[in-house]
């Protein structure tokens, strides 16, 4: 299973090489504090990186408060249950 997963990694990375060095003109960004010009392929990577640190974050948050919730829901139900008898 690992070959199979180091096997895709090394497949995506000489895919995000080879879209980066076909599209290396700059492009200019401009944010209302700041200008940046980057390749095309920079741009991209960013993005992605970006999304994916994002999507990574909103998906931790979302299951670290499940788990909150759920703990003090059991809390209470441990207390319940230990007041009433």
């Amino acid at each position: 299973m690992r070959l199979i997963v180091i096997f895709v990694l090394v497949f995506f990375v000489a895919a995000g090489v080879v879209v980066g060095a076909l599209n290396a003109d700059l492009v200019s960004y401009d944010f209302a504090f700041a200008r940046l010009q980057l390749p095309k392929g920079a741009a991209l990577l960013a993005a992605l990186v970006l999304g994916w640190l994002l999507g990574g974050l909103t998906a931790w948050l979302g299951t670290s408060l499940r788990q909150r919730r759920l703990q003090r829901q059991r809390r209470k139900e441990a207390g319940r249950t230990t007041a009433g008898a």
